[in-house]
């Protein structure tokens, strides 16, 4: 009896310090630009329901971010393609808070949310040079590849809303 509770108990223990506390992915965050060349918030909902977005940068301390900008969406995003100019108000989406210049010399991460913390979406990171690269119709996302190793991608609209779920 008492090797099977030290048994359980180190499975317990093992468990816990190899899962992790994090927000279940099941959207994929992504950026494109507009024909003038306004840089898009890009969420494919696999799923379930996004509520916002926020553009941040990792600061000094890591475990720290800045945030730059932060959406919220006017109701919650279901399953599907959901695109929001960044730099301006969009229809259906409130900025929470308004986004700061970017720097050239940059990286920033975009990534989606819910507001009780249920869900969450992968994140894309880029820099000004990324966003100067794109092209209307064209979206950038970080893909996971079958055996895990994660790398930006850019692919057209219809694609990405095709295949981006597949490894979420």
């Amino acid at each position: 009896m008492f090797r099977r509770f030290v048994a359980a108990l180190a499975l317990g223990v093992a468990l816990a310090t190899t899962s992790g506390c994090t927000v279940p992915v099941d959207a994929v965050a992504g950026i494109s630009v507009t024909g003038d060349g306004h840089l898009l918030g890009v969420l494919m909902v696999c799923g379930h329901k996004i509520d916002g977005a926020t553009l941040y940068v990792d600061s000094d301390d890591v475990d720290k971010e800045v945030t730059v900008g932060s959406w919220t969406a006017d109701r919650p995003l279901r399953a599907g393609l959901a695109t929001w100019t960044l730099d301006s108000p969009a229809v259906g989406w409130a900025a929470t808070r308004s986004p700061t210049p970017l720097n050239a010399k940059t990286t920033y991460t975009l990534y989606g949310w819910t507001k009780d913390n249920a869900w969450s979406s992968g994140s894309v990171s880029f820099t000004l040079a990324d966003r100067d690269r794109l092209t209307p119709g064209k979206v950038r996302y970080d893909n996971i590849s079958d055996d895990g190793d994660e790398s930006a991608v850019t692919v057209s609209i219809a694609e990405f809303k095709a295949k981006a779920c597949q490894k979420v």
